[in-house]
């Protein structure tokens, strides 16, 4: 007797073989008993629905290999989709934590923007508690949160969660300098011809509505929104038309900016000046490319104190996504979980007349169109 982790149904091992046979039995073409079964399994016309469960070749491994995974009990597994092709993802991830529990960290996924997160390490209890792991896992971890999404089991409301950064610890933060074209040409300086990197520590990350705290050691406190992304397979010497396949998905990001220490001390150098403990903000999700429109198309604003400060838009990265992937890896080798900040447009506090910085209680909300918005306190 085997009882499934997912919807914790009872079957004797005969059952197992029995619903793996009648997975494959509707899987193949012409099938009489498939065609019947296909609009139970997706709720639509029988030749619809036969196609559906053809293309369904990951269900079939995972019930050949895992058989205890496979249960005809439950409607979940059977909400078919093409799980081997990554273009079908469409996912927020999070990482969070459930209040009141002194469990740790865990992984989900979000239902929409704002929504419900449904518990991944509830639904799968072999799956990694954080993120950076997780992706290290590939399809079958993908694979496992989208039949996860499409059961709706293990759902927690918002208000019974508090959102972490959505990658915690990452191999390396990679940020780009001077990336946008309208961000150029208020600094009166050439675009680039080449991408301009630097870098901040992990230990400046904090969540999608962490507290950030002005240094006392900066009087010049600055914002810019970005859009990140993240790494979510092994690389080194990547070319450019497999750039994006090694790209698990988009963020948020709030590259906070002490600018006295950029520009005035330090000899110049952005390091400092860039990753005081809290200088940067990232999520709420990790949004799978292919749940973008286009992300090389999409609003993106800073307000401070619900006050308009950067508008603008994607399109007006200098170097795109693509792009920095190949530079980048010339020179590292990227790893899951390694976070991209591609840049911020115009608005920014230090070139206004005359400019403006943050101060404590200070409300900082950055929002990309589909992804979703950041809110900061500056403490």
């Amino acid at each position: 007797m085997f009882q499934h982790k997912q919807c914790k149904h009872r079957c004797t091992k005969n059952k197992l073989m029995k619903n793996t046979m009648m997975l494959e039995e509707l899987s193949r073409p012409g099938s009489i008993r498939g065609e019947k079964q296909a609009v139970n399994v997706s709720g639509q016309d029988p030749s619809s629905g036969l196609k559906a469960v053809i293309k369904a070749t990951a269900i079939l491994r995972l019930a050949r290999t895992r058989p205890r995974n496979i249960c005809l009990n439950c409607s979940c597994p059977l909400q078919v989709r093409h799980l081997s092709d990554s273009k079908g993802w469409r996912m927020r991830l999070v990482q969070f934590l459930i209040v009141g529990d002194q469990s740790g960290t865990r992984v989900g996924v979000q239902e929409k923007d704002g929504g419900n997160v449904i518990d991944l390490n509830l639904f799968d209890t072999s799956l990694p508690r954080n993120m950076k792991e997780f992706l290290e896992k590939g399809d079958v971890a993908m694979e496992t949160a989208r039949r996860a999404l499409d059961c709706g089991n293990h759902a927690l409301c918002h208000s019974e969660i508090e959102l972490l950064s959505p990658v915690t610890n990452p191999d390396k933060v990679v940020c780009v300098g001077m990336n946008y074209m309208d961000h150029c040409l208020e600094q009166n300086v050439a675009i680039p011809k080449e991408p301009v990197i630097f870098s901040k520590f992990g230990s400046s990350i904090v969540g999608p509505y962490g507290d950030i705290i002005h240094p006392t050691e900066s009087n010049e406190v600055d914002w810019e929104v970005e859009l990140a992304f993240v790494i979510g397979k092994k690389g080194k010497h990547i070319k450019k038309e497999e750039a994006m396949d090694y790209v698990a998905g988009f963020m948020v990001a709030h590259d906070v900016s002490a600018r006295d220490w950029q520009m005035k001390q330090n000899g110049k150098q952005w390091l400092l000046g860039k990753t005081f403990d809290t200088f940067c903000p990232l999520g709420p999700a990790i949004v799978t490319r292919d749940a973008l429109s286009d992300p090389h198309n999409l609003g993106i604003r800073c307000r401070v104190n619900e006050q308009i400060m950067q508008d603008s838009n994607t399109s007006q990265l200098a170097f795109k996504t693509e792009e920095l992937v190949v530079w980048v890896s010339q020179f590292v080798t990227l790893y899951p979980g390694d976070v991209f900040l591609t840049g911020t447009p115009s608005g920014v506090g230090v070139f206004r007349n005359p400019p403006k910085f943050l101060k404590r209680g200070d409300i900082v909300e950055c929002e990309i169109d589909e992804i979703g918005i950041l809110r900061n306190v500056i403490i």
